[in-house]
């Protein structure tokens, strides 16, 4: 098998910076997670909160802590340096080859779109509360074995909200199933739900948007891995 992740992301139209911060980290029993940040409001104040708590989780994970403790570590830090005044919504995606599973951590109140063989299309969206504000804050974790044909949807309510002035947002399960059964790639996906979302709010978007797509895919020997990267400068 193999992992193929792709990431799209906009600032709020106007907006030089975005409030989203993405990172990422090989693990050290194997593998490898992504940290998705949202900081509380948008522009460059956001954009600091999301760093505080991506690089908290990042540092973390680098050494080998647990998904759920490093949000509660992530939250307990946050909540410690801005005194329960700020918050950030925080989901973090891990491949661990140790377990050999799929851990989805999420304090983001975004539901997460998880496609599997089995069960098809699901929408996890159990209540789950961003870090910083309460103290009793953990996160909600969901795990499952990996295997080929899993494709896992992670976005800020930028994407989640985008048209509701128009008449509506758009339905994601549905369109993740669609462009699933259509055999898109990662990178496909995530560009498509980027493209629809700013379609949606006529190029200006609201919000910060960021989408993580992440699939497991069959794949037989060699042992390169690449990795690409896009940033307007």
């Amino acid at each position: 098998m193999e992992v193929e992740v792709a990431v799209a992301k906009v600032p709020k139209w106007a907006t030089s910076e975005s409030g989203d911060t993405l990172e990422m980290i090989e693990r050290p029993r194997g593998g490898l997670s992504f940290v998705l940040v949202d900081g509380q409001r948008s522009g460059k104040a956001a954009k600091a909160i999301s760093n505080l708590v991506a690089r908290k989780a990042i540092a973390e994970l680098a050494e080998g802590v647990r998904d759920g403790a490093v949000a509660r570590a992530a939250h307990d830090y946050l909540h410690a340096y801005k005194g329960g005044k700020v918050s950030a919504t925080l989901n973090i995606v891990s491949v661990d080859l140790n377990t050999r599973t799929l851990v989805l951590s999420r304090n983001n109140p975004c539901p997460v779109i998880l496609v599997t063989p089995e069960e098809g299309v699901q929408l996890l969206d159990q209540p789950s509360t961003p870090v910083g504000i309460y103290s009793w804050t953990k996160p909600v974790i969901t795990e499952v074995p990996l295997q080929a044909g899993i494709t896992v949807v992670v976005y800020t309510d930028g994407l989640l909200h985008a048209g509701e002035h128009r008449g509506g947002p758009m339905d994601l399960p549905a369109v993740v199933e669609r462009m699933v059964a259509e055999g898109r790639s990662a990178r496909q996906i995530a560009d498509g739900l980027l493209e629809r979302a700013l379609a949606l709010e006529s190029g200006r978007p609201r919000d910060d948007i960021s989408v993580l797509v992440l699939q497991v895919l069959p794949k037989e020997g060699g042992q390169i891995r690449t990795l690409s990267v896009c940033v307007p400068l």
